[in-house]
């Protein structure tokens, strides 16, 4: 584990793919990402319209990815933090930075598995009605 000295957070208007890439990895997010396709990662990073940064000495080691109207609803869509960095609490910092930027919203995210319980724990509510579609052919 890396010792978090100075964390610098904000709002990025663009994010370099590459780097993106190597942080999803390194969070272990890389394993339901398209870490292999550069042209979906793109597009994620192109129609992101808010992306806040976790950076320490220019290094990125934390990104909270969203997509916002800026005044219902933020779906945050990636929080990933470099596994060297963890439980330190910048995922927290990300969470609650994207929530100033968008005060007006409600943040909405779907938990990774291994992450179902940490969010409760940070302050956030679960919420039971939620639905995924990711083949319209499944649509009746």
């Amino acid at each position: 584990m890396t010792t978090v000295e100075k964390i610098d957070y904000q709002i990025e208007k663009s994010l370099c793919l590459e780097e993106f890439r190597e942080l999803l990895i390194a969070s272990t997010l890389g394993v339901r990402r398209p870490v292999d396709d550069p042209k979906r990662l793109a597009s994620m990073l192109q129609h992101a319209n808010l992306i806040v940064t976790a950076r320490q000495e220019g290094k990125l080691v934390g990104v909270a990815r969203s997509l916002s109207d800026f005044a219902f609803a933020t779906y945050l869509s990636d929080l990933a933090v470099h596994r060297d960095y963890q439980k330190q609490g910048i995922g927290k910092e990300l969470i609650r930075q994207t929530k100033l930027a968008v005060p007006q919203s409600k943040i909405i995210l779907l938990a990774a598995p291994a992450a179902v319980h940490y969010y409760p724990h940070i302050g956030m509510t679960p919420f039971e009605h939620c639905f995924l579609l990711d083949d319209v052919n499944a649509l009746k």
